[in-house]
């Protein structure tokens, strides 16, 4: 059975229209129909519930009992669907302005954007890349993903993700010493500087005597995607995260030696202002993201704290 037959859309709305007007020439008037017409929609709507809706009286109507029960619900749903399209309309031809760290943009949000354009094609996508904390209310910008210990003061900040690292080299680079079997293989190796003392800990975690020798071939000042570039084109071993480098895993292009695995005490942040909370361009995006990276700590919640005084 079709829709419009078990569910009488037009006559609701005719409904409604009469009820707020309290009288049939008036909606007819506001609608654009014959008073007939609107009467044949009521009728309609009486009929497929089995119930009066009006006590036609002299000069005037009033709402039966089923009308005064029906009426305010109609008009629930008539307003969701008012915001639905107001919704809809707000969000064709906008565009979503998102601030990145370098590595997930280029290494996660790049690959996976994709998928939230076809859901959401009435919002174009511009991705920037930068280390620096985004300063929305001088710089603009809607959204932005901050890594670091805490929230951002004055900003609402959703925790997303935290990362593992570990020591990957592509197999090239591992035949050249005719494989790695012990973690101590590794000091044979040249190796990209993590900074802060990563290697070092490692290495201690696995047992290696310390201290290093000094094999650093490449320091890219912290940045993971170089340093993962590097280790697929057989230059070092890098300390990398299998969330970046999942598809090199996949591919054979690089890969983990061992299971041991370090992480820091940084936190990956969707932030953005207070006052975009309510965009539905946000509200999409947040959605998304939420719903695609793996499942943060289910007692995390979103944070906003405030400003901090100069």
């Amino acid at each position: 059975m079709k829709l419009s037959k078990q569910f009488p859309v037009n006559a609701l709305r005719v409904f409604d229209t009469v009820a707020r007007l309290n009288g049939f020439t008036r909606a007819a008037d506001e609608l654009g129909m014959t008073q007939t017409a609107v009467s044949y929609q009521i009728k309609l709507l009486e009929d497929n519930l089995g119930v009066p809706l009006f006590l036609r009286e002299a000069r005037q109507i009033r709402l039966t009992g089923a009308g005064e029960r029906l009426l305010p619900k109609v008009r629930d749903a008539f307003n969701l669907m008012r915001d639905a399209v107001a919704e809809a309309r707000q969000e064709a031809g906008e565009i979503l302005e998102i601030h990145s760290t370098p590595t997930f943009a280029s290494h996660w949000l790049a690959r996976h954007l994709g998928q939230f354009q076809l859901q959401h094609p009435g919002i174009a996508v511009r991705l920037m890349r930068g280390e620096k904390q985004r300063d929305f209310t001088r710089d603009g910008g809607d959204v932005g993903i901050h890594i670091g210990k805490e929230p951002l003061p004055g900003l609402i900040c959703h925790p997303i993700l935290k990362l593992s690292y570990t020591p990957m080299l592509s197999p090239t680079l591992a035949d050249r010493i005719g494989g790695v079997r012990e973690p101590a293989d590794l000091l044979k190796l040249a190796r990209t500087d993590k900074g802060e003392g990563w290697w070092a800990d490692w290495f201690q975690a696995a047992g290696v005597a310390l201290p290093l020798p000094y094999t650093v071939s490449l320091d890219a000042g912290g940045a993971l995607d170089l340093q993962a570039a590097a280790a697929v084109a057989g230059h070092c071993v890098a300390i990398l995260s299998p969330f970046y480098v999942g598809d090199e895993l996949v591919s054979g292009r690089l890969f983990q030696p061992f299971d041991l695995s370090l992480s820091d005490d940084n936190t990956y942040w969707l932030v953005y202002p207070p006052s975009r909370r309510t965009q539905p361009k946000v509200k999409a995006f947040r959605d998304w993201l939420l719903a695609t990276l793996p499942p943060f700590e289910p007692d995390q919640e979103a944070t906003t704290l405030p400003t901090q005084s100069a």
